[in-house]
């Protein structure tokens, strides 16, 4: 029998068996099972089996996290053992019916904006590698100044670090058609209506050049170029529409009406009524989140630091992808980015801290591994299959959060995008912040793993765990 084949069912076993499993599914790191019966999932034992990092439930799925590459072996091996598989879109489906209100829409939320991410990521290394070369000292090993770059390669690098934002609105609006079943194409020309050229745009109408149209005399009509949660909003009250008026429409006529009335009714709705308002509401956070950002002494270095990881253990984080995305949009940076790759790359430090000083062979191979993805941006294998297991560590790791976070928010530091961090994240400083960057990180890992060395673990830990 192969390793991995062995694993899978012990797996099996340790979640109570394959009468307690509905299905399985995974994601880039983690195996994802729908159980009929929490109760009979032994969490000591699947946290015993090899190449498991840790284990949890959480969104109606207990999550064993096993790494990349790892849990396509693993659930290959749990697919021959006759286990019903599914997709993770299926199975997200079916947990979302699970948990309370709040839950569900944070994971609404969360699948709405995951998908646009990529873009934006690409978007802000496109940003980070013009500010490189378009330094002064870079220019000048080529014998070159800014004032020789030709018009037509700005104008290049213009597209690639302009369209998403641009776009933004359709992006949110198509994801949105899509999590609320609507049909995503449908949301994609909403999203287009939305930053019509046709329309003044919201830029030039912000910097005083264009006027806003007047309907009825007083409803100022702009376009939505970098807006999202009026396009989220829109896309959410669409996609519900679409729904209702096909299910009133005779089957022959539902090519051409359904459409017809969907994208008529929700212009006129979201330009005139859930645009405006909405609109304001998006302000007004951005107004509170740069509020925060600026507190003094460091201060929302120090609290955003030393919270951001405990917000991600209760997986509400993708609010935040919002707030990145609007400071992005207004100010073309993102303070937000480099506060919290502190919190990640502590928990890295604390978990590196645990391997190295452990003389557990399992708890070596599980940390040491566990803290370079850390390092990598993904701390649920340092998290789960280590810090928190232990406690105190997890501690350490909060505390050097702050302190890292501290000195990110003293110096100023502002990725040009957003969605990585740490050692990948190092492309979203390029801009003459690198070093500050590096140094931050250096103090996050350093403080957490020093405290943990110290103060947050022995081996005696290991006892009952």
């Amino acid at each position: 029998m192969s390793e991995n084949r062995r694993i899978a069912e012990e797996i099996i076993e340790a979640v109570g068996g394959r009468e307690n499993i509905l299905s399985a599914a995974h994601c880039a790191t983690r195996l994802r099972i729908m159980v009929q019966d929490k109760e009979k999932i032994n969490q000591e034992k699947i946290e015993n089996v090899d190449k498991v990092k840790g284990a949890f439930f959480n969104s109606g799925q207990f999550q064993v996290i096993l790494g990349t590459g790892t849990v396509n072996r693993i659930y290959e091996e749990v697919e021959k053992l006759g286990i019903e598989t599914s997709t993770k879109a299926d199975q997200s489906k079916e947990a979302a019916k699970s948990g309370n209100a709040f839950q569900r829409a944070i994971r609404a939320f969360g699948d709405v904006f995951v998908p646009i991410i990529p873009a934006l990521v690409a978007t802000g290394l496109f940003m980070g590698v013009r500010g490189l070369v378009m330094q002064e000292q870079i220019l000048a090993w080529f014998g070159l100044t800014p004032a020789s770059i030709p018009e037509n390669f700005i104008l290049f690098t213009q597209i690639l670090t302009d369209t998403a934002f641009i776009f933004l609105p359709a992006l949110v609006a198509w994801s949105t058609f899509r999590v609320f079943g609507g049909n995503p194409t449908i949301g994609l020309i909403l999203g287009l209506m939305l930053v019509s050229p046709s329309l003044p745009n919201a830029w030039g109408v912000a910097g005083g050049e264009v006027e806003p149209l007047k309907f009825f005399g007083f409803i100022p009509v702009v376009g939505y170029q970098g807006s999202v949660i009026p396009a989220f909003i829109a896309g959410i009250v669409g996609a519900k529409l679409e729904k209702w008026i096909r299910k009133r429409v005779p089957e022959a006529l539902d090519l051409i009406v359904t459409p017809f009335l969907t994208l008529l009714i929700m212009i006129a709705l979201a330009l005139f009524a859930i645009g405006p308002v909405f609109h304001t509401v998006e302000n007004l956070i951005l107004d509170a989140t740069v509020a925060v950002l600026e507190w003094p002494f460091g201060l929302a270095g120090i609290v955003i630091g030393a919270l951001n990881q405990i917000i991600v253990i209760t997986g509400v984080h993708h609010v935040f992808n919002l707030l990145e995305i609007q400071l992005l949009e207004n100010f073309g940076n993102n303070p937000y980015n480099a506060i919290v790759t502190c919190a990640t790359a502590a928990q890295g430090g604390a978990a590196l801290a645990v391997g190295l000083k452990t003389k557990s062979k399992k708890l070596k191979a599980l940390a040491l591994p566990s803290s370079l993805s850390a390092f990598l941006g993904i701390t649920e294998p340092a998290i789960f299959g280590v810090n928190l297991r232990y406690g105190k560590p997890f501690i350490m790791g909060i505390i050097g959060g702050g302190v890292g976070g501290f000195f990110a928010s003293i110096f100023g530091l502002k990725a040009t995008g957003m969605a990585i961090t740490v050692i990948p994240g190092t492309l979203l400083y390029l801009n003459g912040q690198i070093l500050l960057y590096i140094l931050v990180n250096v103090i996050a890992i350093a403080v957490a793993f020093i405290l943990t060395w110290m103060f947050g673990y022995s081996d005696k830990m290991q006892e009952g765990k």
